[in-house]
């Protein structure tokens, strides 16, 4: 589309899902209803148009409004904890629930943004995966795929099939189902961690009437991330030769990403306090977005982008504190969100060379802690 016919991004989004929704709805006259929808506001609704044929050229359109930064991805690993399943739909449910879980479908499309945001961005944080981990098993459907799908009422369809049965016309969609089969949440398009966390929690417990889950979420009134990269006037600039380092301080490199509530609250909180800000002094100290193209000049003499280096030291959750000692070795790590006193143990462990005598951190911890309190400095573990 070119010239005066150009849509806008939401533009060209409404009226897709109004063409899709007609021809879909045409197809599916004789079938029952969705039972419950809830769909985040349409400012912050963020999917990837399905690509039929009678629109298979205003795909590209769509995509060239997606949000800043994002581009089609191809295929998207997924975590190596979703279902591996049969697709028995039914007997998924009756294994989920004997595990005291739910079943969450995940409808996806290669190419989808939106699903690789979902992928890196929430699933990158421990306490969204430990959330979703406890009360879910996770089941992934292509909805242009041909496995074969045993559906509810027991019969064998393809992926994509089961898809346009359950009127999935856009990625990623969501579909959290309870013990009997209903859909207790239905999430059409990408919310950020805040709002899936609260829906984690919603249809892990409730069945998706009382309290709606727009109530529900006007309760808990979850906060957002900051939505940026945290620096410090401390902290070395992120195109240091890493490698080159004279100071002689062990290194600590702290992989986090922007939508990550966990980091706000370590350079916000537990960064700020006096203690901590003793041990930062003995580390020369960096931040990264590990999920940046950008060059960095690691500490094993190798440059690549911030995001290889993450993905070659196997950087899983942000955010991730990644210790090297003055022969830039990696000595130590902790991964995802740790209290104030812990944090700063895992620095005093590195500086101190502790580690070297003490290969068991929580034993180190539990000394240090003792140690303290001997000279009268309480120590809350919990703080």
């Amino acid at each position: 589309m070119k010239g005066d016919t150009r849509f806008s991004r939401h533009g060209f989004q409404a009226g897709l899902f109004l063409l899709l929704g007609t021809l879909l709805l045409t197809a599916c006259d004789n079938e029952p209803p969705v039972p419950v929808i809830e769909e985040p506001a349409a400012e912050e609704q963020a999917q990837s148009p399905v690509e039929p044929d009678v629109a298979e050229h205003a795909v590209t359109e769509a995509v060239e409004g997606l949000t800043a930064g994002m581009v089609n991805p191809g295929y998207q690993e997924k975590p190596d904890w979703f279902a591996n399943t049969f697709l028995d739909i039914r007997e998924d449910i009756d294994e989920a629930q004997a595990a005291g879980k739910r079943v969450l479908l995940y409808f996806y499309q290669d190419g989808c943004p939106y699903c690789q945001k979902l992928i890196e961005t929430n699933f990158s944080l421990k306490d969204t995966v430990t959330r979703t981990r406890e009360n879910y098993e996770v089941i992934s459907i292509n909805m242009w795929g041909d496995r074969e799908v045993t559906d509810l009422s027991g019969a064998l369809i393809t992926e994509k099939e089961f898809s346009k049965a359950l009127r999935v016309m856009f990625t990623p969609t969501l579909l959290f189902m309870d013990e009997q089969g209903e859909v207790v949440l239905r999430m059409n398009g990408y919310y950020p961690p805040h709002k899936f966390n609260a829906a984690l929690d919603y249809a892990a417990e409730h069945d998706g009437k009382t309290p709606s889950f727009r109530e529900y979420l006007a309760q808990v009134a979850p906060a957002p991330a900051s939505g940026k990269l945290h620096g410090d006037p401390s902290f070395i600039a992120a195109d240091t030769d890493l490698a080159a380092r004279d100071s002689g301080k062990p290194l600590l490199v702290m992989f986090e990403q922007k939508e990550c509530g966990p980091c706000d609250e370590l350079h916000q909180d537990i960064l700020q306090r006096p203690e901590s800000r003793e041990q930062l002094a003995r580390l020369d100290v960096v931040v990264l977005d590990m999920w940046s193209k950008e060059p960095v000049r690691r500490a094993d003499g190798k440059q690549s982008s911030v995001a290889e280096w993450a993905r070659d030291l196997d950087v899983k959750y942000a955010p991730s504190l990644v210790f090297f000692d003055a022969d830039n070795k990696e000595v130590f790590r902790t991964e995802a969100y740790l209290k104030a006193f812990h944090t700063q143990s895992s620095m005093d462990y590195v500086a101190s060379r502790a580690y070297l005598e003490q290969t068991e951190f929580q034993r180190y911890i539990a000394a240090r802690a003792e140690a303290l309190e001997a000279k009268g400095i309480h120590i809350d573990l919990m703080e």
